[in-house]
């Protein structure tokens, strides 16, 4: 790699036979794990910046799968999150380790990331910046849903009228019931834009982003919603 990039640590893991290394997931305009050799060490200029919601400015080197990281430094204080806060940005970084093959550029899904830890830092509630986020990590996939016409006849939407979301399709209009793939107009129009106006629509929106991301994620449960449970 020539030159330094910015990132931010995704999680971390001790290598056992090495006591004083770390392999550390980052997510610095794509998904890549760095061997920080050392970076344990009490005297180690690296150790103090390797944690999450930490900007940092990075360079690595080698070649493979697992690649080796040659400096870290933050580039500014972590991003002051507590409470909802700080599960929602464990959940982020949960996705994207989760979902984003390694060494893949997507430097577009990286602001929209530092985008929602800021709003995450700046705002009590955390459900607008995580749904904005998840809809610009399907974007970043591939997951191409138009949510302003019918999949069905080709006609703008309605808000007062109702809509079936059928995978591969998109959203039709209907007069069936079905709570959980049921959405209203107005709520189509509030995912098409990311502007969401009532706690309604960010509940259509959380629905929605659920189903699309589930055959990503696959069946292992995420670890992240387990603490909000918890909490």
């Amino acid at each position: 790699m020539d030159g330094f990039q910015r990132g931010f640590v995704l999680h971390s893991r001790l290598i056992v036979n090495r006591a004083y290394s770390w392999t550390c997931s980052l997510n610095t305009r794509g998904r890549i794990t760095l061997l920080a050799k050392g970076a344990r060490r009490p005297r180690s200029a690296t150790k103090g910046a390797l944690q999450p919601f930490t900007p940092l400015l990075l360079k690595w080197g080698g070649r493979g799968e697992l690649r080796t990281l040659r400096s870290a430094e933050a580039t500014g204080l972590a991003l002051p999150l507590s409470g909802n806060a700080l599960y929602s940005g464990f959940y982020l970084n949960e996705l994207v380790m989760r979902v984003l093959e390694p060494h893949i550029p997507y430097p577009a899904l990286f602001f929209d990331y530092v985008t929602a830890l800021t709003q995450l830092a700046r705002y009590h509630n955390p459900e607008p910046a995580l749904r904005c986020f998840e809809l610009s990590l399907l974007e970043a996939l591939g997951y191409g849903v138009d949510f302003l016409h019918c999949a069905g006849s080709g006609d703008p939407i309605n808000d007062n009228m109702t809509y079936l979301y059928r995978e591969q399709q998109g959203f039709v209009a209907s007069i069936m019931k079905s709570q959980h793939r049921q959405f209203t107009g107005a709520d189509l129009r509030a995912l098409a834009t990311r502007h969401f106006e009532t706690v309604a629509q960010l509940r259509a929106a959380k629905r929605f982003t659920r189903m699309a991301l589930k055959p990503y994620l696959g069946p292992k449960p995420l670890k992240s919603r387990e603490l909000f449970r918890r909490k």
